[in-house]
């Protein structure tokens, strides 16, 4: 058995240089959201198709379609495996092997993570892999004490920085988080977590001038970001003009040229592009000044009703359930909101009880959609708690708009 180490000195069993190689090059392309994560990590299982890790990171990224063959790869060399690829094979594991992701057990995920992290505390695209977990799972806390747990074994790095800043922003830590940020920044001034991390604390303060001019100037070294990341940097620039009260053709400009356009490039996810695009035209909306994106609205949701986009994702699927109910595509938004019943329906007991707010925000949002503003608010009244629910969590401020909105017609409060 030939042993060779990775970027973090974690041995591999594996006979191939090249894969290595690869797999490092996988690890750059997370932390640094890259588009060449899925390339390089294929590239490594050809250079090893029978290298545990390679096939377990693949995995993590694959479709259904090849998600078995891929953990039957994994599986039939376990017993070769390293400490260190075992531990990562049970992690990654146990957030895949449920046909029903929204089923999966987060609280096992999460403890082997942690596991994971007490013994091999350099792997930062572990971490990262955890603290999305934890971002769905709205637990900043726990997200926090991962990053807390490995930051003394990493702090030369620079992608550490981030990750420490985003949880202490989702609790509300602003000092802690501009500091956390700036330290990454400083480090690497193209780290794009980094960046987005001292954009949300300039959001937060309501600096919204310094926020744009910050991004714009941090905007040439997006290029080769994911079309999630790249467009989500310009989405940020874009709510800051609308905060600032900018002139709505610069808001108009960024969702035509910076984030519609990205669909123009050979190697877009166009998944990663609807949900920036249609999370800014909501916000649009609720400020009473879609007519100056109704086309672009009607183009938009003519995409969104194509069901291959349903179901990726909660988040995208209750913007998409705007954009169809909004435009008159009732039909289809009913569908949609029905298919979100049946998935919580099929969820065990602990999930399906959690994932009642995202049910009643899903109602809320489907509501609003169609015009029936009082629904929208009564469903989204004082007493709505979404602590513990990211999905809700995440739009929330669909509630104060709300309010803002039509309090000049006498709110219901």
């Amino acid at each position: 058995m030939e042993m060779k180490k990775d970027r973090w000195g974690y041995e591999i069993n594996t006979a191939s240089s090249s894969c290595i190689n690869s797999i490092n090059d996988y690890y750059h392309q997370v932390l640094t959201y890259g588009r060449r994560r899925g390339d390089a990590i294929l590239q490594a299982l050809e250079h090893d198709p029978n290298c545990v890790l390679a096939n377990i990171l693949a995995a993590a990224s694959s479709s259904q379609h090849t998600l078995e063959s891929l953990l039957n790869a994994a599986n039939a060399n376990l017993d070769m495996a390293t400490p260190y690829e075992k531990a990562v094979f049970d992690s990654v594991h146990s957030m895949i092997h449920s046909p029903n992701k929204e089923d999966r057990d987060d609280d096992l995920a999460f403890h082997l993570h942690a596991k994971l992290l007490n013994d091999f505390p350099k792997d930062l695209v572990s971490l990262k892999r955890a603290q999305v977990l934890c971002f769905y799972m709205g637990r900043p806390d726990l997200s926090l004490q991962l990053v807390q747990q490995v930051l003394a074994s990493n702090h030369d790095q620079h992608f550490v920085y981030g990750m420490l800043a985003f949880p202490l922003l989702e609790l509300g830590r602003m000092p802690d988080a501009e500091k956390a940020a700036r330290t990454g920044f400083q480090i690497n001034n193209q780290d794009p977590w980094s960046q987005h991390a001292l954009c949300h604390v300039f959001q937060y303060l309501c600096r919204f001038k310094e926020a744009v001019e910050f991004m714009e100037e941090c905007s040439n070294s997006w290029t080769p970001l994911s079309s999630f990341m790249n467009t989500h940097n310009w989405w940020h620039i874009a709510l800051c003009y609308l905060e600032g009260n900018a002139p709505f053709e610069r808001v108009r400009d960024i969702y035509e040229n910076r984030i519609w356009k990205e669909l123009d490039r050979s190697d877009a996810t166009p998944a990663e592009v609807y949900l920036n695009a249609v999370g800014l035209l909501l916000r649009v909306h609720v400020r009473g000044k879609i007519h100056f994106f109704e086309e672009h609205l009607k183009m938009l949701a003519g995409y969104l009703a194509d069901r291959a986009f349903w179901h990726l994702e909660w988040h995208l699927d209750l913007l998409i359930l705007w954009a169809l109910a909004c435009t008159g595509k009732s039909s289809e938004a009913q569908d949609l909101l029905n298919g979100l019943k049946f998935k919580v329906s099929k969820m065990n007991p602990k999930k399906a009880k959690l994932m009642q707010k995202g049910l009643t925000l899903a109602e809320a949002i489907y509501g609003y959609g169609r015009g029936d503003f009082s629904r929208a608010l009564e469903l989204l009244g004082v007493d709505f708690d979404a602590e513990g629910c990211r999905v809700s969590r995440n739009l929330l401020s669909l509630r104060f708009e709300l309010s803002r909105r039509f309090s000049r017609f006498g709110s219901p409060w």
